[in-house]
Order: C-alpha cells, then structure tokens, then sequence
C-alpha cells in the first residue's frame, strides 16, 4: 500500500509518496488552483494513484498520511476562523486587546494593531490570588446567562482564561462545565491549552485554539472521509505539529497547528543531514512566500513563546525564525535604494514569469540571470496549467525597471541582468540576516554548520547565501525542492506536557517536581501509546526551564541534580551571552515532558556504483550570470549523478523539484545515498571589490548590515541585563556611530534614546580626544553633558583599527536601570528639585581601562552622593550586560570590514546618512511654515515655529519663546528636544528608511539656553526625559496640524520599599489624523515599553491588580475620533511609597481643525477605609496594605469636526 507525505504550503503544495514497492516519489502542485481542484492535498494523492479528479480513492491503496497544513495558519493570517467568545476575570476583559502595551511599528502615526479573533467577551466575576486563595467564588448564574446570550447569538467555540488559572484552576474547569451544559461545541480552557504563566499569551493561545480548531476539525473530517480514514481499511491520517510530531488527525488542535509544514521541514533538515554524517545544521527553508531558518546541535531547539500573525502564542513550537524574502517577494525601485519584500506576489498572481501579469519578484531575478531555466522548470502555468514560465516578460520588465532607475539616478543606464542581480544580492543578505539572528546572535559560530538547504527556491540561493555567513559546507537532498513533505514521513509521534512550577532550584524542591513530572509523563505516555505503539518504542524526555531570579530569559536543561542542571545552565548561559553573573539564585521556572514514539524510521538507501560508466556528461548548456560576469554554464540531471561524481561552479543542476546553483569556485559531489554535498574549493576573496561611490543596490544592503548589527546588540542586552527594565519592559537602545559621532544606525528600539545617545558619543569623543585607548570603555548619564536622566546610563565602546592605533567608530548601548539612587526607590523623586535628589551623576567615566573592569572604582562611584545606589550589584550587572552588548557591535563591524574593506564601510557610513536625509528633505518640500503653542500642567509652556526654506531645502525649528527652566523636575535636556526633533520628522517619511543623523541635516534647531527643553546644571530632570519629550512631540504635530494630540505623557508609576522596586510606563490614546482614528490603549511617540504581565507581577511583588481596562469615551470626539486611555487599579499587599510622575490632568490633550480634546488623566488612592486621596500629575503617597492606586490615563485628540 502507498504512505503518501503531505506539506501543504502557502504557494505549493508537495507530495512525497513510497509506492507499494518501496520506491520513493514525489509530486508538486499549486496550492490554490480553483480552476483546476478544490482541494491541493487530495488532489495530489489522486494524482499519485492516477485518479481523475474527485473519483473516490479505493480502499485499501493508501496506508497511511502524514500531513502538514497551513489551512489553521491561514485562517489565522487572515482572520477566518469560527466566532469566538472570550471568558476572563472581571476587571480583564480588555487585556488581550491592551496586550503588552507596545505598538507593532515605532515610526507609523496611524497606529494599526492586530485584529482581535474573538468577537465577544464576557467578564466572570471570580478572583484568584497568586497564591491560589479564592478571593471571590466564581458566580455561577451570572455566568451561565451571560454563555446563553451568546450561545443564542450563535456562537460556538468559547476561550476560558482566568487569572492564575495555569495553576489554580478549579473556577476554569467549571466555566468550562457551563459551557458544556449550555451545548458549545469547542471549549478551550486556558491550564489545558497552555498552563504556563502569563495571562496575556495563555489567553492568546487559549483564544486561537478555539477559534482555529473548529477550522482545522472540518478540515481534518473532510480529507479523513475522502480518504475514508475511519473506515476499517482507511489509511491512518496523521497531522504534523508545531512542536515537530506527528499526531493522530482525531486529536489535532488548533494551537498546535500554527507552525506544521515548517516543523515538518525542521525534521526533514535535521534527519537528512544525520544521515549525511553532519550533526551541527542550519536550516535554509526558502519558499515562494518567506524564508524560514532554524539551528539544530545535537537536540530540537523550541521555543514558548512567540507571536504569529500578530498573536502572542504560549505553547512548545518548532524554533524557526521567518524572514520575508521568497521567490514571490516583489522587487521595488524607490529612486535611491533596491528594495526586496516584505510584500509578495504570493502564488497568485505569482511573479511576472507565471503568466498572470504579476510584478517583478526574486524568482524573476533568477529567470533574468538563467539560473532558472524554463525547460527544466515544471510547465505548470497559464490558464490549462502547462505552460513553461514566461522568460521573456521578464526581460522585457528588468529593461524597463533599468530605464526607471538610470532616469532617477542620472547614472549610466544598467543591463537587465545587473538589475536583477541586485536585487538578488538584497534578498540573500536578508536571509543570511535571519540565520544570524537563530545563530550568531545566540552565541553559536556558523561557519561550522552545514548549510541544510531545501525549499523549491532553496537550491537557487543556497551557495551564496552560505558565502554570506561564511559557510563552506551546503547540503541538497534529492527530495530538498519537497523536503518539509519527506520530513513528515521521518517524522515520530509527539507528545509534549509543560506546566508551569515556579520553585527555588534545589534538590529538596526537586522532590515535589519529580512527583509532577512522573504524572505529566504518564499522561503523555498514555496519549502516544493510544496512538498503536507499544512502551518499548516510547521514549521519555524530563527537562527543566531554568532561569535566574527576577529575569525572564529561560534556558532549558535536561532533569538532573540540582548541581549539575545548574552546571549546565551556567555553561549554556555563557555560550549564548559570553558570561555568568556571580551569585544569582535559579529558579524552576516550568516544567517539560517529551514522549516520542518511535515510528518507521526511513533511511536514504546506499547507492551502488556502476563500474566502468563513463564522467557524467550535461545534458545542455546555457548562459549564466554570476558575480558580475555572464559564464557558459553547464547543465547536469541530478538524476544522471553516481556516488562519488562531482561537478565544479559555475554549473546548474536540474531535477523536477527544484533547480540548483552551482556558484563558481563551489564543486558539487554525489555522496552514496544520494545526496548533493555542496563544497567551496577555493576561499573567498577577503575583501569584496566594490567603490566607495553610492550604489543602489549597496545602500540597501549596507542599511541592513548596520541595523542588523544593532539589533544583535540589543538582543544581547536584553537577554543579560539583570534589570527588568531592560530584559522585560525593553527600555534600551543600541546603536552604531561614525568616527566623529554621528549616528549610523539604531534598531527601532526607544525613540526617546534615538537622537540622543549621539550627544553622549560626541561627549566622550571631546573630553578624552587624546588619551581613549584600545580597551577602553566609557559611562555616562549626565543630562547636561548628553545624557536623557539619570536612570538612563549610556556605555560608549570605541572601536579601534586591528593595530589599536586609530579609531573607527563608535558603539553605545543605553539601558533604564531599576535604580541608580535618589531620594525615592525607582530614582523618580516627584518634587525634586536638583539632580543630586535623582541619583548618582555619571560624567565621561572611565568604566573598562584598557581591557580591565575597573570593579572597584565603579562600585565607588555607585556608592557615592547624597543619595547612592540602593543594590549598585544589580546596576554593575547591568553595566556588563552592556559592555557584553557593545562587544557583539565591535565583533560584527570587525567582520563587515573584513569582508568590504575599511573605505567601503566608511564611506557606506556616510551614503546611509544622506540617504536619509534626502527623504527628509523630500518631506520639507511639501511643508509649510508654522507654530503652536502648548500649555503643560505646571504652567509652563513650549513654543515652536517652523519655518522652511524651500528653495535650500531646509528648515529652521524654533523654540524661543519656551518657558525658562524651573525649580522642577520637567526640565529636559537637550538631547531630549534633539530626540523628539528627530522622531516627529522621521514618522513624516512615509516609507522604511533608516534613521540616523541624515534626519537631522536638514533641520536647524534653535533652542534658547536655560529653557525647559535646554536646562543647565543642576536642574532636576527626570520627568524632563518621559513628560517633556512628549509634550514636545505634540508641539511639533500641533504646528505641523498632521495629528491632533497622543496622551502626552508615559503615565511613570515608581513604587517599592527596601525589598521590592518596579517601575511601569502606562499607555492611553493617541491622537486622530486626517483619514484615521486615533488607536486605544497603546504606547505613543517617545515611549514603547512593554508591561510585565499581570500574573508575572503578582508572583515577584506584593501587589494585586484588580482592572487593566480601556477607558471607554475618553478619546476626543470629531470626525475622527481619538484613542481611549486605560484605567489601571492596583492594591498593595505590603507597605510601600508610590510615586506618580504624568500629565495632562490640568490640560487637555488638544484635538485639531475642529476635532474635541481627549479627557484628561485622573491619579487617585482609594484607603482601606473608603476615603479617597486625590493626587496630583506628579505626587507621592505612602501605600499601606489594602489601598489601592487608580489611574486613569488621558485619551487622544479628535480630528475634524463631528
């Protein structure tokens, strides 16, 4: 009987089938063909077997399927799944909406966020503390008529999350109980779907299990009857999971349907390269649509967390990191830089080649280049599907898209065949990004991996996306062009449990574990063995989730004692951030079981060779262009290779799954079973041979290297920061500078931080011009002198010549430490009136000398003032997080001008900047001059006037008038009014461009000294950095008349005692604009920290939230109406001082051309004993056990009149 394997992709769909007798063969189709089939899958195996369309498939022909699918994923992405209600504490009804808190794109005015996939909500008045008492019953009649109403609505499929129900969960189940009474057909309660910590991703996860499994159910139930799969000689059907195993379709769900032909493709990388003899892999999935990359040493790698199609997913999946650069991703011109995705052709209508009168995408650079030829692609196009790809439309549009660019470049015009191959050259750098971010950023050294490459594109790329890591090796199994299909076929049955335990690692706390895990074990057992496999061919994994105290970066460790997990943890740790902290307790964070039964395992068969045969021969020869240089290129069919042969670059290979290029200096070789082992013979040149003069296809590409390495940066830090801050709520930045200070490039990390760490550079560069030396690292916070406030300390690394002789360029990290002294805990005194009463100054400190910590010194220094560090062991394990961060930056530069020489990288330092400042001034050409005034709570105001200088394409931004600095702490330094400056006129730019100092070429700004945004020492500053920076944003958007007012504040809420510190940013609205509404509930402007999540907090601090809502009506009314703010409550469990640092509760944030303002903020504290305290913007209050904090925050401006 057959066993077909099924990858159902987004473009294509793949087949990969053992025939009766054994023989192996496979089959591609497109996914959606609605002329041609309903249904891809089924069409397949009818094609297989040699059946018409729709003839029933006979019994007994078909043994088995296994099956990976992308009809749950794409019910997801575009939001099709079954009506859902959603079940959550009262108080929370909104906070799958509020989610983190984050908006998805920093620079985009009109903010866009996720579509929500339920559709109802019901608040179940019931509450549970962290430690499991029952703080009120659930109240099961209220309940029950609320499930009715919607039941009677007609919905089906219900979410049940409730706080702390990963762990207590008695009021779920009987929520769950109702539900079931009442006659809902899908019921997914949060501690099954996923009992893991964290409300907000639980509640996600529980959410698209019952809004996807009815989907994936009808879909499973239509293919199981088309085979008759239930029927007593049915094949067995089998679905691929997201966490790499198969399992039966009768127990499919939803959540772990996400990610299942790519796991399918993770298994099938990892098994054919082990049978290859390789062991380290990296995995090259490219497709029609995107790029999925994944690493493999010796285990699967998964991961907990993560968000797909804009949904935060708390459940075991495969670890792939997707990138947009496929062969259907659309090639773009936008008149200085080649542009490669995200947007795809998708399969319809396909790149130009497909006949469907699609646009030019990366497939077509290939046509364009002859690596893809037509008459050994398969000819399933035009309206009968058998028609070869179109190269001549192809050509026609390269020709013409070449004219496009020399007309607006003014240079030589281009051949078609240069054109394509820059394109090319950006999409491989896109993907050798994306393997970097799985690899390099991790810790891991790719140079000795193997490059697994597979996909139908996969074999096009392959080598020189290995030459852009460095790679030498590349492996091409005969089935790569449907690898994730065969991957199902060598795949075993899985079952995974995770729960999570929140216990101190030791060995008597273990005890308890290991009673748990023996449960969660049989449970999974029971699940694979009820799949037909006996306990001989079921293997049991224990793991353990390990992470250090007050972090969240988890590490997973196989079950040992607790001195050797720790011992592996440690050793894990350094390997990924190059340090472990000095005595950091360990905490169990989850727990994990793995079952695994074994399935048929499928192993490539040895090949014998064939004495005496002569070399192999091509079977044609065609014209190939290649670096530069058009090659006469062989043509070989895998299908004619041996054991043993082997072919040198340049040469294509063809065979009917795929295409594979053979670069020059690469020799391809047939291993004995079969597989294509790709090698590089000859090294790669050192230096990559290019000018120094700007070049389209190298801006791009050098735009992408900077903020790549930045972002690798920043990863580093926040995985080893010790203070939430950083590691949790993300309030860092990382960034690259030039030779004199100028910032290069900087991940879109806080916009706050953006324009003003270069000051800090330009700072360190002015007062130690002759004495940096190499090794040397520098600190600084000072406001006055470069700095933001206190909180926010900047690392400085140079970066010196191989010699140590002369400076390159620069790095700098900057991290918002927990604390760093002052007169309260959080370093965010409300009426502060010096900068001695904030915290420690740090002015051009020598941190690092010349290679050597200065541990000591640095422990003085935190130790020093009126008001020193309250832990300064925390703050230095922040400052070596971001030395650790910076040293990544100086790794990856070293490389860079390794490999384009140190002229290139300079002068591409230069054309980035110039590239953004020429889209700046493109913006400038549409502006008008303008002013506005604003007025703040204290009385103060800022004052701007923009005036433009049209024919120099420039303009002045001019703050005279601004209030003088007061005897206050909302006094911002100037590296803050530079910043706001530089934001507000990037979000102008309606296109991706990088930021940096090019932004602010164009723009002269005047600010008067001792202003308010220009203040000196020692004026207090730190509500100057998270207030002023926000009012000055909406100055700017007020003058500019282009978006009526955010919240105009961050809402700091600071509060702790001796033991417990923590910090919050608070969202609200924001404001309204010509064509859209403003948006509820998000992070504006200069902010975008994230909020730990309500459960998290509950377990690390003494508090009780009790509502996180949005604020309803609250947004200012007009023909577009602002963005709601949130109400936030929370009741302190133990004595602690709060204070309170926000805006907008004297004034209102302003709405523009007759649109109404949004509602002011309110700060209140209800005591125990009813009474309630009205506070004031900024104030400070003692909180005893019982009271409650409320806040309420400021909605957005309207635009427009009603």
């Amino acid at each position: 009987m057959w066993q077909i394997w099924i990858d159902r992709g987004g473009t294509f769909t793949d087949l990969v089938a053992k025939n009766p007798d054994g023989e192996l063969v496979t089959h591609k189709l497109l996914s959606e063909n609605p002329e041609q089939y309903e249904d891809a899958a089924l069409q397949g195996i009818r094609d297989l077997l040699g059946l018409e369309s729709g003839v029933p498939i006979p019994p007994g022909t078909v043994e088995s399927v296994k099956m990976g699918t992308t009809v749950a994923t794409n019910a997801l992405l575009e939001r099709k799944g079954d009506r859902t209600l959603l079940v959550i504490t009262s108080g929370f009804g909104d906070v799958l909406r509020i989610g983190y808190q984050n908006r998805p794109r920093l620079f985009d005015m009109h903010i866009k966020l996720p579509e929500l996939v339920y559709e109802q909500v019901i608040e179940a008045d019931e509450r549970v503390s962290a430690e499991g008492d029952v703080l009120k019953p659930l109240q099961e009649d209220q309940l029950r008529n609320d499930l009715q109403k919607a039941y009677d609505d007609g919905i089906r499929s219900v979410a049940i999350a409730f706080m702390h129900g990963y762990r207590h969960n008695d009021h779920e189940q009987r929520a769950g109980e109702i539900a079931k009474e009442i006659g809902f057909t899908q019921i997914s309660v949060s501690h099954t779907v996923s009992p893991l910590i964290k409300l907000v991703s639980r509640g996600d996860t529980t959410v698209v299990d019952a809004y996807l499994s009815p989907i994936l159910r009808r879909y499973v139930d239509r293919v199981a009857a088309d085979l008759e799969a239930d029927g007593a000689v049915g094949p067995r059907l089998m679905f691929m999971q997201s966490n790499g195993g198969l399992t039966d379709a009768k127990i499919f769900q939803g959540k772990d349907s996400i990610l299942s032909g790519p796991a399918g493709g993770v298994v099938g990388m990892v098994r054919t390269a082990q049978m290859a003899g390789f062991e380290k892999i990296i995995g090259f999935d490219m497709g029609g649509t995107s790029t999925d990359v994944a690493h493999f040493d010796g285990e699967y790698e998964r991961t907990l967390e993560t968000v797909v199609a804009g949904v935060r997913m708390r459940a075991p999946m495969m670890h792939i990191h997707t990138v947009a650069a496929g062969g259907g991703s659309i090639l773009q011109f936008d008149g200085a830089r080649f542009r490669v995705g995200p947007e795809s052709a998708g399969a319809n209508p396909g790149p130009a080649c497909y006949r469907r009168g699609g646009p030019l995408a990366v497939t077509d650079c290939n046509v364009m280049l002859g690596k893809i030829q037509p008459e050994f692609f398969p000819s399933v196009f035009g309206p009968n599907a058998d028609e070869r790809l179109d190269a001549d439309v192809v050509r026609q549009k390269f020709a013409d898209l070449a004219q496009q660019i020399a007309d607006a470049t003014g240079e030589e015009k281009r051949s078609p065949e240069d054109v394509a191959e820059g394109f090319l050259t950006i999409a491989i750098e896109n993907m050798a990004n994306a393997i970097k971010q799985i690899s390099v950023q991790r810790g891991y050294d790719v140079t000795e991996y193997v490059l697994n490459s597979f996909g139908g594109a996969g074999g096009q790329h392959a080598c020189l996306v290995a030459d852009a890591l460095g790679m030498k090796t590349v492996l091409l199994h005969q089935f790569a062009g449907v690898l994730s299909a065969y991957g199902m076929g060598l795949a075993d049955i899985r079952a995974l449990r995770e729960q999570t335990a929140q216990a101190d690692l030791t060995d008597e706390a273990l005890v308890s574990l290991n009673a748990t895990l023996d449960d969660m074990a049989k449970d999974a057992v029971k699940e694979v063995s009820a799949q037909g496999l006996g306990d001989e061919k079921i293997d049991v994994y224990r793991r353990i989730h390990l992470r250090y105290d007050g972090t969240d970066s988890v590490i997973v460790v196989d079950l040992a004692d607790a001195a050797t997990m720790k011992e592996n943890f440690e050793a894990l740790h350094r390997q990924r951030f190059g340090f472990v902290p000095e005595g950091r307790k360990l905490v169990v964070e989850a727990l994990a079981i793995e079952a695994v039964g074994i399935t048929e395992s499928t192993i490539d068969p040895e090949i014998e060779d064939v004495a005496n045969r002569s070399a192999i021969q091509p079977i044609s020869s065609v014209t190939m262009h290649s670096d530069g240089k058009n090659h006469e290129t062989p043509v070989y069919s895998r299908d004619s290779f041996f054991p043993g042969d082997s072919i040198t670059g340049p040469a294509i290979i063809a065979e009917d799954t795929g295409t594979t290029i053979v670069e020059p200096d690469w020799q391809a070789s047939m291993n004995n079973r079969g597989h294509m082992i790709l090698k590089r013979i000859k090294e790669r040149p050192q230096i990559y041979a290019i000018g120094t003069k700007a070049d389209p296809v190298l801006l791009e590409v050098f735009n992408n290297l900077f903020m790549s390495i930045a972002e690798q940066m920043g990863a580093t830090l926040a995985n080893t920061a010790y203070s939430v801050n950083i590691k949790e709520r993300l309030d860092f930045s990382c960034a690259i500078f030039d030779i004199v200070g100028n910032l290069v490039a900087n991940a879109p990390h806080m916009p706050i931080h953006l324009g003003s760490m270069g000051e800090s550079i330009k700072t360190v560069i002015r007062e130690n011009a002759d004495t940096i030396k190499p090794g040397n690292v520098y600190a600084l916070n000072a406001p006055y002198n470069g700095g933001t406030h206190l909180p926010d300390v900047t690392i400085i690394t140079p970066v010196f010549d191989n010699d140590g002789k002369d400076i390159l360029f620069y790095v700098g990290s900057r991290g918002h430490q927990a604390d760093i002294g002052g007169r309260t805990p959080g370093s965010a005194p409300p009426d502060s009136t010096s900068i001695h009463e904030e915290g420690v100054l740090i002015d051009n400190f020598l941190l690092v000398e010349e290679g050597r910590l200065r541990e000591k010194e640095t422990y003085e220094l935190l130790g020093s003032g009126q008001y020193p560090c309250r832990n300064p062991s925390q703050n230095m394990a922040d400052l070596i997080a971001q030395i650790a961060a910076n040293e990544t930056g100086v790794r990856e530069l070293r490389k860079m001008i390794d490999h384009f020489g140190l002229d290139v990288v300079h002068a591409y330092m230069g054309h980035v900047q110039d590239n953004a400042e020429e889209s700046v001034r493109r913006v400038l050409d549409v502006l008008s001059d303008c002013e506005f005034t604003y007025p703040m709570d204290n009385g103060d105001t800022i004052q701007v006037k923009i005036s433009v200088d049209k024919a120099a394409r420039e303009a002045l931004i001019d703050f005279t008038g601004t209030s003088p600095q007061g005897n206050h702490n909302y006094n911002a330094p100037l590296a803050v009014c530079k910043a706001a400056v530089l934001y507000v006129f990037r979000t102008l730019v309606d296109d991706e461009i990088p930021l940096n100092e090019g932004c602010l070429k164009p723009l002269k700004i005047k600010v008067p000294k001792k202003s308010i945004i220009s203040p000196e020492y020692p004026a207090a500053v730190i509500a100057g950095n998270t207030e002023v920076s926000q009012c000055i944003t909406d100055t700017l958007y007020g003058a500019l008349g282009v978006i009526a007012s955010a919240q105009g504040t961050m809402n700091n809420f600071v509060y702790g005692n001796d033991v417990y510190q923590n910090y919050e940013t608070i969202c609200g609205g924001t404001g309204a604009g010509p064509d859209f509404d403003g948006t509820d509930a998000v992070h504006s402007h200069m902010t975008n920290t994230r909020l730990t999540d309500i459960e998290v907090l509950e377990n690390r601090f003494p508090v009780r939230v009790e509502e996180f809502s949005i604020r309803r009506g609250s947004g200012g009314e007009g023909a577009h109406t602002g963005g709601a703010g949130v109400v936030r409550k929370m009741r302190f469990l133990e004595g602690m001082t709060a204070t309170i640092l926000s805006s907008h509760r004297h004034t209102d944030p302003y709405g523009l051309k007759g649109g109404g303002p949004g509602k002011r903020g309110n700060n209140t504290v209800v005591r125990t004993d009813g009474t309630v305290d009205q506070l004031r913007g900024n104030d400070e209050t003692e909180m005893a056990p019982g009271d409650v904090f409320v806040i309420e925050t400021p909605g957005g401006g309207g635009f427009g009149a009603k």
